[in-house]
C-alpha cells in the first residue's frame, strides 16, 4: 500500500535532491547514479523526458525508495512551485523594493559559495551545511534558495530569488465600496472647472442619500486614496487642466548645437517692447515692434529694425540686412504668423499715390537663394530659443532707467502707477536699443553647450571665421527691397518722386515720361532708388536729391561742380558720337550726285590781254630779309590769337591753380592789347571777383608767379 497519490507525480533528480527525502540522496548527481544503480528506466512509463529549461528527464514518484513514497503520500512535502518566465521574474524583481533586492543578492552570494564548496570536491548536503553555518541561514534556506534558481540560467537567478512576500503591491479597492459611488464622485471630479474633492463627494452624498442606496458610504480619506491609485496623473491633468498642460507635461525635446556652425540656421520673430514711443505720423504713442533674426548657433542677434506693427515690409527689409551684412543661411526656423507666411499684407498707406507698393511672398523669396524654411510653434520657448532673449530684453530695455515713465508693464493688470505719463521719442528709444542689444550679444557668463561661458559674439566670430559662408549678387540683395510699381519719371529728365523725396541720376533722361517699377528701402529712403521696367528688366540706381539750405554756398558749389561734370561727360559722348565733320559729309554727298565726277574744262585756244587800269596798285617791290621775318611774327600771333578765341583751352574748374594761370594769361594778352572775346571777359570779371583769385595772387606777390 502506497496510499494516495501526492500531488505532484513526477520529479526531477534535482527536486528529489532538494526534497530531502527517506532513502534518496541530498546531490542531483548522486539520485541520478542511484537511478542507474537501481534500472528506474527499465520501468516502462515511469521515466520522461522532462520539458522546460535545462531538458533532462523526470521520475514517476512510484519507482522511488517504499519510506520516500510513504513520505511524498502523507503530503508532508511541498511539491515545488511553477518558475515564472524570464520576462515576469525580471518584472517582480523590477516591482521590488531596495530591501528585497538586497536580500535576493545575499542569496545569490549564497548559492555562488555552496556552487564554490562543490567544486573544491565536497558533497552538496556538506556545502550547504557549512554556508549555512558561516552565513547562521538554515539548512532549509539554502536548499529553498538552490530550488529556486534550477535550470535557470546564471544571468537570470537574481531576479527568481525575489522574496514574492515583499514585493509591493498596488492598492486594491475595498470591497465594502460601492463603485457606483465611486465613479459618481470622479466623473464630477473630472472636469475642466477644477472643483475640489471636498464638494465633489459632498454633492455624491446628498445624491447618494437621496436615491436611498443601500451600500455604506466611504470616508473622505478612502475616496481620495482609490482616485489616486485609479485615475492616473496623465487623465488627472487633461481632463481638469486641458490638452495645451498635457502636452507641457511631456518632456521638451533636448536638441545639441554641438555639431552645428553660425548661419546653419537663423531664427526670426517679433518682439512687441512695453514701452510707449512717440512714433513719427501717429497721433497716439505706440508699443514698438522689433523684427530680428538670431543665430541659432551662437545666441547672437544679426539683424534687427523697429517698426509701429508686425508686417511683412519689415521682414523682407531686415532679411535683406542679414544677407548684405553675414550671407546666405542654410535654413531659417520661423513662425507660420500672417507677416512671415501671407502671401499679400495691407501694410501702409498706398492709397496715397498713383503706384502700387507689392507685398511678395516672404517664403518665396528665401527659396530663390536656396534657403531651406522650419515653421515653428509660436510663443514656444522649446521650439524657438529666441523667445528666452526676448524675455532678457523685457528687463534689460523696457525697464531701463531711460524710459522711467513709459513702461506700460507686462500685462493689463501689471500696469505701474506712472502708466501713460511719459512717451519716449523714436530716436532716443533706438539709441538705448541699440545699445542695449551690443550689450547682449557682448556679455560674457553664457552658459550653453557651445558658449562655456564665452559672450555671444565670441562663439560667433569663431565659428564664422572658419565657416563656408555663401554672398549674395548685387541683383539678389535687390530682390529684398521693397518694389512699388507704377512710378512715372518727369517727362523734362526722368526723374522719379518717391514719397515727397526726388530722384535723379544721369541716364534717367532715357525713361523721360515712362513707367516703372523701384524698388527702395522705407526705413532709408536717401539710399536711392533700384529702377526696373516694367518687364523686370533692370535699368540702374536713382540718387536721392536732397534739399539744401536756401545760403548754403558749399552745397550750391557742390551742386554746380557735379553738373559741369555731367555738361562735361554729355559734351564728350556727343563729340564722340559724331565720327565724321560736316564738310566729310557734305563731300560724300557730292560724290553721291555726281558733282565731284564732272569733266574738267578743256584749255583755252585763245587768249587776251587785259590792259591795267590806272588806279590799280603798282607792282611791290621785293622785301628784304627783315621785312620779312617781322610780317611772319605778325602773322603767327594773330593766327595764335585766332586759335585762342576760337578753342578756348580746356581748364580743371576743380583746380583753384589751373583757373588763376588762365585768367593771368588773359590777363596779359589784355595788357598787351589783344582784344578778348566777350565771354573770356565775362568770365575773367567774374573770376577776379572770387576770393579764390585774391588767394592765388597773394601767393604769387609772396612766393612768386607759379609754373
Amino acid at each position: 500500500m502506497t496510499g494516495p497519490a501526492p500531488a505532484q507525480e513526477w520529479w526531477s533528480a534535482a527536486e528529489l535532491a532538494e526534497a530531502g527525502l527517506p532513502d534518496l540522496p541530498g546531490t542531483k548527481r548522486k539520485v541520478n547514479d542511484l537511478a542507474v544503480r537501481e534500472g528506474w528506466a527499465r520501468h516502462p512509463g515511469k521515466v520522461r523526458r522532462r520539458k522546460g529549461v535545462g531538458g533532462g528527464v523526470e521520475y514517476h514518484w512510484s519507482i522511488l525508495p517504499l519510506r520516500a513514497r510513504m513520505r511524498l503520500s502523507a503530503g508532508l512535502v511541498a511539491a515545488p512551485a511553477d518558475k515564472p518566465g524570464t520576462g515576469e521574474a525580471w518584472e517582480r524583481y523590477a516591482a521590488a523594493g531596495d530591501k528585497a533586492r538586497a536580500e535576493a543578492e545575499a542569496r545569490l552570494g549564497a548559492i555562488a559559495e555552496v556552487e564554490l564548496l562543490e567544486g573544491a570536491g565536497l558533497t552538496r548536503s556538506a556545502a550547504v551545511r557549512e554556508v549555512a553555518r558561516k552565513l547562521e541561514r538554515s539548512d532549509k534556506s539554502l536548499w529553498n534558495y538552490l530550488g529556486q534558481v534550477e535550470g535557470v540560467a546564471r544571468a537570470d537567478r537574481l531576479a527568481y530569488l525575489i522574496d514574492g512576500r515583499a514585493l509591493r503591491r498596488s492598492p486594491a479597492r475595498r470591497d465594502d465600496i460601492d463603485p457606483a459611488f465611486l465613479s459618481l464622485v470622479r466623473s464630477d471630479w473630472l472636469r475642466l472647472s477644477q472643483p475640489s474633492l471636498t464638494s465633489c463627494y459632498d454633492r455624491a452624498v446628498r445624491v447618494w442619500t437621496s436615491e436611498r442606496r443601500n451600500s455604506a458610504v466611504p470616508p473622505l480619506h478612502q475616496v481620495r486614496r482609490w482616485l489616486k491609485a485609479s485615475v492616473s496623473v496623465p487623465t488627472e491633468i487633461f481632463m481638469r487642466k486641458g490638452e495645451e498642460a498635457l502636452r507641457r507635461l511631456y518632456p521638451a525635446q533636448v536638441r545639441s548645437k554641438a555639431f552645428m556652425a553660425p548661419l546653419e540656421c537663423v531664427q526670426g520673430d517679433y518682439h512687441k517692447f512695453d514701452v510707449f514711443v512717440s512714433w513719427p505720423g501717429y497721433d497716439k504713442p505706440v508699443r514698438p515692434q522689433m523684427m530680428v533674426w538670431s543665430d541659432v548657433y551662437s545666441g547672437k542677434l544679426l539683424a534687427w529694425r523697429l517698426s509701429p506693427t508686425a508686417n511683412s515690409h519689415t521682414v523682407q527689409l531686415v532679411t535683406g540686412d542679414l544677407i548684405r551684412t553675414y550671407g546666405i543661411p542654410q535654413s531659417v526656423l520661423i513662425d507660420n504668423g500672417r507677416e512671415f507666411a501671407a502671401k499679400a499684407m495691407t501694410g501702409g498707406t498706398p492709397t496715397r499715390f498713383r503706384f502700387k507698393i507689392t507685398d511678395e511672398d516672404i517664403p518665396g523669396l528665401l527659396p530663390l537663394l536656396g534657403v531651406e524654411i522650419h515653421w515653428a510653434t509660436p510663443y514656444s520657448g522649446q521650439s524657438k530659443p529666441i523667445e528666452r532673449a526676448f524675455r532678457d530684453l523685457c528687463d534689460r530695455v523696457a525697464k531701463h532707467p531711460a524710459f522711467d515713465g513709459a513702461y506700460t508693464g507686462n500685462k493689463p493688470d501689471a500696469k505701474p502707477e506712472d502708466y501713460g505719463t511719459r512717451a519716449i521719442p523714436l530716436e532716443e528709444f533706438r539709441l538705448v536699443l541699440e545699445d542695449e542689444l551690443a550689450h547682449h550679444n557682448a556679455r560674457p557668463g553664457r552658459r550653453s553647450e557651445v558658449a562655456m561661458g564665452r559672450s555671444f559674439n565670441e562663439v560667433f566670430n569663431e565659428g564664422y571665421a572658419r565657416a563656408t559662408i555663401k554672398r549674395a549678387t548685387d541683383e539678389q540683395l535687390r530682390l529684398w527691397l521693397l518694389r512699388a510699381e507704377g512710378v512715372r519719371a518727369k517727362t523734362s529728365n526722368g526723374a522719379l518722386k518717391l514719397y515727397d523725396t526726388e530722384y535723379w541720376s544721369e541716364w534717367m533722361y532715357r525713361i523721360a515720361g515712362e513707367k516703372v517699377v523701384a524698388r527702395f528701402d522705407a526705413d532709408d529712403l536717401t539710399a536711392g532708388l533700384e529702377v526696373y521696367d516694367l518687364a523686370g528688366r533692370y535699368l540702374g540706381h536713382a540718387k536721392c536729391l536732397k534739399d539744401a539750405k536756401f545760403r548754403d554756398v558749399e552745397a550750391a558749389r557742390d551742386h554746380n561742380r557735379k553738373r559741369k561734370t555731367w555738361m562735361r561727360a554729355q559734351r564728350d559722348e556727343a563729340k564722340a558720337a559724331r565720327e565724321l565733320t560736316a564738310a566729310e559729309v557734305a563731300a560724300r554727298v557730292r560724290a553721291a550726285s555726281g558733282l565731284a565726277a564732272d569733266d574738267p574744262l578743256p584749255e583755252a585756244q585763245v587768249h587776251q590781254l587785259v590792259t591795267p587800269h590806272k588806279a590799280a596798285p603798282k607792282r611791290r617791290r621785293a622785301q628784304s630779309a627783315e621785312e620779312k621775318e617781322r610780317e611772319a611774327a605778325l602773322e603767327a600771333r594773330v593766327t595764335r590769337l585766332a586759335e585762342h578765341r576760337a578753342r578756348p583751352v580746356e581748364v580743371d574748374e576743380d583746380d583753384p591753380k589751373a583757373l588763376f594761370l588762365r585768367a593771368r594769361a588773359l590777363e596779359t594778352a589784355q595788357a598787351e592789347g589783344e582784344t578778348l572775346t566777350q565771354a573770356q571777359a565775362d568770365w575773367l570779371a567774374d573770376y577776379q571777383q572770387s576770393s579764390d583769385y585774391r588767394t592765388q595772387l597773394r601767393m604769387e606777390r609772396r612766393f612768386g608767379a607759379q609754373e
